[in-house]
């Protein structure tokens, strides 16, 4: 039952955006269908998911359809429900703030194409967790990877939208070939397209090598995991905003779903493949948060922040299989219990985060965060939304960050203490880069929204700035509600965890309970937040009971005569200036400054941009020149029919010679 209800679902929501296309371009009355079935194909689904969790056991439903290579095999299992979650929460969420943020009256020129899409891939990534064929999995894959790129070209008047597209579909397709060669592989071991689990006798040990590292490549370029990261943060910076938080708080983790689908079909794991997941995990975080800081563009910093997150998550799964391979289930189900309520806990805080960034689009028309400041006073509602996604991105108690990430600090600090050195040492680090990484995703949000908020205002235009549509705060309110929620109560999801935990762990009986009791996170949660609010209040009735009188003076004006500008306050890159500059092999910058000064000199300018170092320093050139060498081989092309006519006779004389002087030829 529950199987045929999250089908309908994804084809509700995969369908949301076809009213549009048979409207008018102006037609604000189709969006607003669009958004009705956007919104009733989500909360069927969760419906869906929660009927499930009722049920005893995983329901399956195989089909004949007549595309060679098997069936039309879905099934509903701990793992895709869980997954299920943020794609129909964050699409149904997201379709209602598009209604304000995106209004098609607005937008005659791509509403149509951005609400057609949207829907499109909320349905195939629906689709895509429910696919137990090679098959359905690819053609679902594909329908998600081409929504997203339209979706990214929704305004694609910017060259540099363009750009941003252009390179994720380059990436992606990249992704898709080591797909193909993964499921090839799958089909030796299994001897079919349907997914099942393989025997250690069917498979050898390098061949499992094989399809996990394709697994990392390219399930590892969706998720946007270091170094296959390049495509990301352009893409996300690019697209409306309720688009960036279904792409970064969803769809990146298609490709952790990926990995945990296809390692839980494997063999038992070397030590290895844990040992590269948390290599690649910890430099993923390290770098993403590092990046964060010295962007200046509000949604990079974001996207960048993405990919840190991913890597806490990849950490997660590294310790679960170094875990499986060492026969440790505490391990496993700390590093998968961690990892999981990760996914979900991203889920809710990034996209909360983006809409809020949308918010501030929206009232101040600009991304710049130097650009920005003292908004706190015209958005509230804005502002405290955005300050409870960064507390939450953070890792601090009472949000829910913290508690999925304690789950995989209590992982790690029990690994730390085996007796195998190598395991030890390797722990250890992890354990402290995460930390550091926790440390510096404060300095992050504390910087950005100090510049954002807090301060005074940069900008004459920002004096018009006023709170946004209801519609898109009352949004904010219900995802920041949802991060409280499950920061106060971690214990709420637990039954979803442990059976996603079970579907890939592959056999383990142990549940998070016996191992970190989540209520006790909830009770240090609800701890801290009363001893906040107390304080809060203390400081209130103090600060009420001082005298009026006293006259306010001026702050030490630095120098200046005029200590009223704006431009005296710090700005967000001179803030994380230090920061930026310790990790610039990370976050690194194009500097262009003044050669040299004059006794008497005239005007100068400072320039900083940060740039990406993989991107922009290799990928970039490397294309560019090999580009340019087989731009030589056009002089093939002649225009000609008796020129192509003598290149298919060349081909088959060559074919024939070959043929013949083979081995066969030879017999």
């Amino acid at each position: 039952m529950s199987l045929l209800i999250v089908l309908a679902a994804a084809c509700i929501c995969g369908s949301s955006g076809i009213p549009p296309l048979l409207a008018g371009r102006s037609s604000n009355r189709a969006q607003i269908l669009s958004a009705f079935l956007s919104a009733a194909g989500s909360v069927l689904g969760l419906s869906g998911v929660a009927v499930f969790l009722s049920e005893d056991r995983a329901p399956l439903l195989i089909l004949p359809w007549n595309i060679p290579g098997g069936s039309f095999s879905v099934a509903l299992d701990g793992l895709s429900a869980l997954f299920l979650v943020p794609v129909f929460l964050i699409s149904g969420l997201g379709a209602v703030y598009g209604l304000a943020y995106w209004p098609q009256s607005v937008n005659p020129r791509n509403g149509r194409k951005l609400r057609c899409f949207y829907g499109l891939l909320a349905g195939s990534m629906a689709l895509l967790l429910l696919a137990r064929s090679s098959v359905l999995f690819l053609v679902s894959w594909e329908a998600m990877a081409l929504s997203a790129y339209f979706l990214v070209a929704t305004d694609d008047r910017p060259a540099s939208a363009r750009r941003a597209a252009w390179v994720y579909l380059v990436a992606t397709h990249v992704g898709t070939v080591a797909l193909l060669a993964l499921f090839i592989l799958l089909r030796q071991a299994s001897g079919s397209l349907e997914w099942a689990r393989v025997d250690e006798a069917s498979a050898w040990p390098l061949q499992s090598s094989a399809v996990f590292l394709l697994a990392v490549v390219g399930f590892g370029l969706k998720a946007g995991i270091m170094p296959f990261h390049v495509w990301l943060p352009a893409a996300h910076a690019s697209a409306p905003s309720h688009v960036s938080g279904l792409l970064s708080g969803v769809m990146i983790k298609m490709g952790i779903y990926g990995i945990l689908r296809v390692c839980s079909y494997l063999p038992r794991p070397p030590t290895w493949w844990g040992a590269l997941l948390i290599a690649l995990g910890a430099a993923s975080a390290i770098a993403g948060v590092a990046s964060a800081i010295g962007q200046r563009d509000l949604k990079r910093m974001l996207a960048y922040s993405s990919i840190e997150n991913v890597g806490i998550i990849t950490l997660g799964i590294g310790l679960a299989l170094l875990g499986r391979a060492l026969g440790a289930a505490e391990w496993e189900v700390l590093g998968l219990g961690g990892a999981l309520f990760h996914v979900l806990n991203h889920g809710l805080f990034k996209p909360l985060l983006f809409f809020s960034a949308g918010s501030v689009i929206h009232a101040a028309h600009t991304r710049e965060i130097d650009a920005l400041g003292g908004l706190a006073r015209a958005m509230p509602i804005t502002f405290l939304a955005f300050a409870s996604g960064s507390w939450a991105i953070c890792g601090l108690p009472v949000f829910n960050g913290f508690a999925s990430e304690i789950l995989i600090y209590l992982g790690l600090i029990r690994a730390a203490t085996s007796e195998n050195i190598a395991v030890c040492l390797l722990a250890s680090m992890a354990a402290a880069a995460l930390a550091l990484v926790g440390a510096l995703s404060v300095a992050c949000f504390v910087r950005a929204a100090g510049a954002i908020f807090l301060g005074t205002r940069r900008c004459d235009g920002d004096a018009r700035t006023t709170e946004a549509p209801a519609g898109m705060t009352s949004v904010m309110v219900i995802l920041a509600a949802a991060c409280l929620l499950l920061g106060v109560a971690p214990f709420l999801p637990a039954a979803l965890l442990d059976r996603a935990v079970g579907a890939s762990a592959g056999g383990v009986s142990l549940r998070m309970a016996d191992l970190a009791p989540l209520w006790q996170v909830g009770l240090s949660s609800v701890a801290v937040l009363v001893a906040a609010l107390a304080g809060a209040l203390f400081l209130r009735r103090r600060s009420a009971a001082r005298p009026r009188d006293a006259e306010p003076i001026g702050t030490w004006d630095c120098g200046y005569a005029d200590s009223s500008s704006p431009r005296v306050q710090y700005t967000a890159s001179s803030t994380g200036q230090a920061l930026a500059d310790l990790f610039g092999w990370a976050a690194r910058r194009d500097v262009r400054r003044p050669l040299g000064m004059e006794p008497f000199p005239s005007r100068q300018s400072f320039e900083s941009r940060p740039t990406e170092p993989l991107l922009d320093g290799w990928l970039n050139p490397f294309c560019s020149r090999w580009a340019e060498r087989f731009s030589r081989l056009r002089i093939l092309q002649r225009g000609n029919i008796q020129v192509y006519l003598i290149y298919i006779l060349l081909t088959l004389l060559i074919a024939t010679v070959w043929a013949a002087l083979g081995p066969e030829g030879a017999r």
